[in-house]
């Protein structure tokens, strides 16, 4: 298999990383400008339309355009909603097609506008199809009510993509529905706050929420495989991210440990702690393997897709718990502190091992879907 990247991957990659190395460079003393990023990530280098199609704007890329973009922005440890405006939500966008789809398709490409999925509940964890959020028909339009949990990347974002059940659709697992809701519509509230690696998120109420008809995004009541579909899509983009962030928490340790020194002699030159950074790389080698695993299999049938994407991140969970501990015990007290950078990759390290599930969850799925697999 061919893991080499083309002329324009490889050009979209080092494009990103010069200009992220030039532009966001980390300082714990400098507060980034998260939308002034996102707008050049859009308007100025066209990063945000890699995988968007030509007609809305893009450059038409797909899975592997999207983990090199993921890569470089985990190495960079950008704080952008990429994975949840452009990966998720925007792959969401392409599939269910249709006027407003078409029309806030180029804005995400450009930087101008955000939108996030609002699909998590209180009692859903991992289960797409458990949603109590309900959609009734109201007049010519809709009227929404449920709650939302753990939006990530909601504040700042104009738009919503929210899963409900309609009063028209199946009871089963398969009646979830998909409404484009304005952030800021009446009858909306929220609750902003942080998560562990400082990215931020909502949890949102909804009381009678008054949409127009078009609100409702592609078939009533057939979302469920497209939810899966972008699920599965964002976890990969998650899987490159995290292959970018080790690899830089390897490289900050290994030059760490270069120039501290214990007992007269750098601390890289001891034994056990070599065998401990060799352990790392592997653990680095192991993540960017899966980041492949998952991207090449985006495209394949559903089900070779949901074990490649759950091996995927169980692998990635393992590592990047295992590297992000390591550099901060190798580095001592000063990886506790905010004034390096691997404290804050360590917290972004271990915010990765959650989102999307963990990997017990995903051993679990892989274990599931390779029984039915050797049923058939």
């Amino acid at each position: 298999m061919d893991l080499s990247l083309s002329d324009e991957q490889a050009m979209l990659r080092d494009t990103l990383k010069r200009y992220l190395a030039q532009h966001h460079a980390f300082d714990p003393h400098r507060t980034c400008d998260t939308g002034a990023l996102w707008h050049a990530l859009g308007r100025d280098l066209g990063v945000l339309g890699a995988t968007l199609p030509t007609e809305a704007g893009g450059l038409g890329g797909g899975a592997v355009e999207a983990m090199v973009v993921a890569d470089a922005l985990g190495e960079a440890l950008a704080s952008v909603p990429y994975i949840e405006t452009v990966v998720v939500a925007a792959g969401l966008l392409k599939r269910v097609g249709g006027e407003r789809a078409a029309a806030l398709l180029p804005l995400i490409a450009e930087g101008a506008t955000r939108a996030v999925l609002a699909a998590g509940e209180a009692d859903s964890r991992q289960a797409l199809e458990a949603v109590a959020t309900t959609a009734r028909r109201s007049g010519n339009g809709w009227t929404l009510d449920g709650d939302k949990v753990v939006v990530a990347g909601a504040p700042g974002a104009e738009w919503l993509i929210v899963t409900a059940r309609t009063d028209g659709a199946p009871r089963d697992v398969r009646g979830v529905s998909l409404f484009l809701v304005p952030a800021d519509a009446p009858g909306i509230g929220r609750h902003d706050y942080a998560l562990i690696d400082g990215l931020p998120a909502s949890d949102l109420t909804m009381r009678n929420v008054t949409l127009p008809a078009d609100a409702l995004l592609g078939e009533e009541g057939a979302a469920l495989p497209l939810l899966e579909q972008a699920r599965d899509e964002g976890i990969a983009a998650l899987c490159a991210e995290a292959a970018g962030l080790t690899r830089k928490l390897l490289g900050d340790t290994v030059a760490y440990t270069k120039e501290r020194k214990q007992f007269g002699q750098p601390l890289a030159s001891f034994q056990a702690l070599q065998h401990r950074m060799v352990d790392m790389f592997i653990a680095v080698e192991q993540a960017t393997s899966a980041a492949y695993l998952a991207a090449l299999h985006l495209d394949a049938d559903a089900a070779t897709r949901a074990r490649s994407i759950a091996a995927a991140k169980a692998t990635v969970a393992d590592a990047v718990r295992f590297v992000g501990q390591n550099a901060v015990q190798l580095h001592g007290g000063m990886g506790m502190t905010d004034e390096l950078a691997v404290g804050h990759y360590f917290r972004r390290a271990t915010a990765i091992e959650q989102q999307f599930g963990a990997g017990d969850h995903h051993a679990k799925r892989y274990a599931a879907l390779m029984r039915q697999a050797l049923a058939l």
